[in-house]
């Protein structure tokens, strides 16, 4: 085993449950609030926007939550995904450590997101939805969903930010080759976007107002609709943990077990799909060792820039409160390459880990992120999203330090997407383009300023 530098399941390996964090969680979550009564939600609060399956698998307690047979068939058209040992970037980058990273760009949206995009249009199609209303950032959720929708017979509408829809015109093309319905947001079709638009004409979109115009289509449409999250709720984070387990599996095959583990982080699900399973052995003490490390944009910086708060989880208001580290539920992000990570907030397990000092985060400007996709491609062969290219500079950071330490430690990383669909910001970097962006914190002073009063 010690030449090998793929590591694959069979088949009969997929999981067949789904881990839940909460039930391990050394504390409780903060209470969520209804955006219009300030009061804890209850489950007929939320039944306007989910399935009831998936209100309670919201608030679980079960560490195991099976996984539903026809959601595991099409798991099966790409799981178990991939795990390698990049042993090319350790040449290139001389270090001792060994890097390992799982492979999410197989599945056919190209990212980690069908794993819960499939689960929640089955779950919605057995409560007899037809219709799903949905924002995405960078593309990858929305052509999750498209996909999803497709196989369960669903229509799906998708507010797409701008920023984005304008960047990726094919990443657009595939999700309406789905069959889904693709506008860019702000747009014309919802009060919150026709706002906005009056007020900006030329915005430039972030998936807090994207949020905004998928829910207000979902409770006001003629169609009985509902509405789909791609990130930030537990459900979604727990669907992802597919991921972390049959990582853990496969490094087991490679005979290691990660000295550190790293993953992007915009809202969260990526991140804790990856590392929730290795939390569990940090949380019972049997990796009490194990660095758990987010990496978020400069641009974006939810957790080392933000404060800790209530506050909604989209731009107008209609979501509910949630409490976390937020930059302002008013927060306009700079269009930065990597519209997956450009949202005001995070996701409430990842926040109260965070403030336990059970994880740890870190701020990456752009430019040294694309150098890193960059290497990566040049040495193991796969173009990574800008998002992904976010956990590669953690990788390559930690690696760097095990160089000039002289430790061999394993690193293990998401790597939750490719960048066919990104060429375009590619293009910018190479020609010298593109530029790092220094968020003022009069921006963040600004937007914090308008916290919902709890």
């Amino acid at each position: 085993m010690s030449d090998a530098v793929k590591f694959v399941l069979p088949d009969a390996e997929l999981p067949r449950c789904w881990y839940n964090i909460q039930a391990d969680l050394p504390f409780e979550l903060p209470a969520v609030l209804h955006p219009g009564t300030k009061k804890p939600v209850g489950p007929d609060d939320l039944a306007p926007l989910f399935p009831m399956a998936l209100i309670q698998q919201e608030v679980a307690r079960e560490r195991w939550i099976d996984i539903p047979e026809p959601v595991r068939d099409v798991y099966r058209l790409w799981r178990p995904s991939p795990l390698y040992r990049a042993r090319r970037l350790e040449e290139a980058l001389q270090t001792p450590a060994r890097i390992y990273y799982k492979h999410e760009g197989v599945s056919p949206a190209g990212s980690h997101k069908p794993n819960t995009a499939v689960a929640q249009a089955f779950y919605n199609r057995e409560a007899g939805v037809r219709r799903i209303a949905t924002e995405t950032g960078a593309g990858q959720w929305g052509s999750a969903l498209a996909f999803a929708g497709q196989l369960f017979g669903i229509d799906v509408k998708i507010y797409m930010v701008r920023v984005s829809y304008d960047q990726k015109p094919y990443r657009r093309n595939l999700m309406e080759t789905w069959g889904a319905k693709v506008v860019a947001s702000p747009s014309p079709d919802t009060n919150a976007g026709r706002k906005v638009l009056a007020e900006d004409p030329g915005c430039s979109g972030s998936l807090g107002l994207a949020i905004s115009e998928a829910v207000e289509d979902a409770v006001t449409s003629q169609t009985p609709t509902r509405y789909s999250l791609g990130s930030v709720l537990n459900h979604v984070l727990m669907h992802q943990t597919v991921i972390g387990l049959e990582a853990k599996r496969q490094l087991d095959l490679a005979g290691v077990y990660p000295d550190v583990v790293v993953a992007c982080i915009g809202g969260g699900s990526n991140f804790a799909g990856f590392t929730y399973p290795f939390v569990a052995d940090k949380l019972s003490g049997k990796a009490s060792r194990l660095r758990v490390v987010a990496i978020e944009p400069a641009a974006t910086p939810s957790l080392t820039r933000g404060v800790y708060a209530y506050d909604y989880g989209d731009t107008a208001m209609m979501a509910p409160i949630v409490k976390m580290y937020t930059l302002g539920h008013g927060f306009m992000p700079a269009p930065i390459h990597a519209g997956g990570l450009r949202y005001h907030g995070m996701a409430s397990s990842i926040c109260e880990l965070y403030r336990a000092q059970l994880i740890e985060a870190r701020a990456v400007q752009q430019l040294a992120t694309f150098e890193a996709g960059v290497l990566f491609a040049r040495c193991e062969g796969i173009v990574p999203a800008p998002e992904a290219a976010h956990a590669i500079r953690g990788a390559i950071d930690e690696a760097i330090r095990c160089r000039e330490e002289g430790r061999r430690e394993v690193i293990a990383f998401n790597l939750s997407g490719h960048g066919h669909f990104d060429m375009a910001s590619y293009e910018k970097y190479l020609a010298g383009k593109l530029e790092d962006y220094e968020l003022p914190q009069a921006d963040i002073d600004r937007a914090v300023a308008a916290l919902p009063k709890v």
